[in-house]
């Protein structure tokens, strides 16, 4: 009997982890989408006479050729993710994959050396020690580089218009670069001075421009370094397309606050869902011990505990993923 509710529990499990997935892959496919659609700006639309105004065709180019440089880095990394190198790199962190992994290596070792001296069972210590080598490490540099990312968006309208400034100024555009990582500070200051270094020793800045936005994989540096493209192919007004990028990333901004404080009640409620059989089940274990101890002394009723651990994360993580708007 235990076994026959051990694979139902397991095949339910697996369903809804399958449309859990579904779920995500087809919230990041419509986010590409409506990311490619905000570029466009409304270029689809005729002008009188049956021809396209220059602004418009000037964002279907750039449309066009963001979406050429997404489907190139997809060739050049399907089925692989992201490297380590790359990683540290867009979290910002100067150290080489070597060394890095041999200080996570020390510190896995000394947490299961504390873990052992704490006469853990056994069992726990390795697992503890493989948990601080592979999962610690990589939500620390994905935590870092979503606050770099933060920063960088913060800034990056300022640096923009700044930009467009010193070109309206007459200052070409790899100087305008440069003053800008001279007078910025943080991430955008590095990898304006970046882009500045590279082309400095003979790169072409679009090239160096495109690498600046492998290290800052973000919707907003790939259109500066899609302008930058496209403004030396065919001499397009760069302090155009930079204002209306400058004016992009502040409408974002603005709706991702309103966002928030549309979402904030539903955030609230299901903190409030997520916490109520934990406390109401320590509520009756401190009333009334016996009541609530046949869950853990019964096989079938540790069955259904594991049961309701496993529905409680799916509904949890089906709650974030429905309130957690990506703008």
């Amino acid at each position: 009997m235990g076994m026959i509710e051990f694979a139902i529990i397991a095949i339910i499990v697996l369903v809804f982890a399958g449309m859990l997935i579904a779920l995500v892959v087809s919230q990041k496919a419509s986010q590409r989408s409506q990311a490619l659609a905000l570029i466009r700006g409304g270029s689809s639309g005729a002008a009188k006479g049956g021809k396209k105004d220059i602004r418009d065709q000037r964002r279907a180019e750039i449309a066009k050729k963001l979406k050429e440089q997404n489907e190139e880095e997809k060739k050049k990394k399907k089925g692989k993710g992201a490297s380590m190198a790359d990683q540290l790199a867009q979290a910002g962190m100067k150290i080489s994959v070597k060394a890095f992994w041999i200080n996570m290596v020390i510190v896995a070792a000394i947490v299961g050396a504390a873990a052992w001296f704490a006469k853990l069972p056994v069992y726990a210590v390795p697992m503890i020690s493989l948990v601080v080598l592979f999962l610690v490490p990589r939500m620390l540099i994905k935590i870092r580089t979503g606050k770099r990312q933060k920063k960088f968006l913060e800034e990056f309208p300022d640096a923009l218009e700044a930009m467009i400034r010193l070109l309206k100024a007459g200052m070409p555009v790899s100087e305008a670069i440069s003053m800008v990582g001279r007078e910025f500070s943080g991430p955008v200051g590095e990898e304006m001075a970046k882009i500045y270094d590279t082309q400095k020793i003979g790169v072409p800045l679009h090239e160096a421009c495109y690498e600046a936005a492998r290290r800052m994989p973000i919707t907003e540096m790939q259109m500066f370094a899609t302008g930058i493209a496209i403004q030396a192919q065919t001499g397009a007004s760069l302090s155009e397309v930079l204002g209306n990028l400058a004016h992009v990333i502040r409408a974002r901004f603005r709706l991702k606050r309103k966002v928030v404080s549309l979402s904030s009640e539903a955030k609230s409620s299901a903190m409030i869902i997520g916490a109520l059989p934990v406390l109401i089940s320590g509520g009756i274990y401190l009333i009334n011990p016996d009541y609530i101890g046949i869950l853990f002394e019964d096989p079938f009723g540790r069955v259904l505990v594991g049961g309701a651990a496993v529905w409680m994360c799916i509904g949890i993580l089906v709650m974030k993923i429905m309130i957690n708007f990506k703008v």
